[in-house]
């Protein structure tokens, strides 16, 4: 290790115990990269297991490339529907969404109704252990 790299590191670690350095802490994380992605990728949608759906691939980036994410099925949120990643150009830059729950405004929960249950004869008539024959 050279010199130089030591007092750099040194430097850092005493600025950031005493407080110098101020970290601002973000919520969400925006990339934006002057090379457009490519096309997407046909993936075939495999079958979804009930209470579940399909987030497509989309291409994300590494820093230096683009590279294919492939979809996946996640849990479905009741109420909602899944937006997928996208880009956006904006000027000369292109803008990574990443994929989020949307709340579904067309979107209406249907109450299952609870039978009643039916008044009547039982099936064993109030006698335990004598079968289930009615006497009329």
């Amino acid at each position: 290790m050279n010199h130089t790299k030591a007092l750099r590191n040194l430097l850092l670690s005493v600025s950031l115990a005493a407080g110098t350095f101020a970290v601002p802490a973000y919520a969400q994380i925006s990339i934006n990269i002057g090379i457009a992605p490519p096309a997407p990728q046909y993936e075939l949608v495999p079958n979804i297991a009930p209470g579940y759906v399909w987030a497509p691939g989309y291409w994300g980036w590494t820093g230096e490339r683009h590279v294919w994410v492939r979809g996946r099925s996640i849990m479905q949120r009741e109420g909602y529907r899944w937006a997928p990643d996208r880009w956006d150009q904006r000027s000369y830059s292109y803008y990574r969404t990443a994929g989020h729950w949307e709340h579904d405004k067309d979107y209406k929960a249907f109450k299952v109704k609870k039978e009643k249950k039916q008044k009547g004869w039982n099936h064993d008539n109030g006698r335990r252990g004598k079968g289930n024959k009615r006497d009329d």
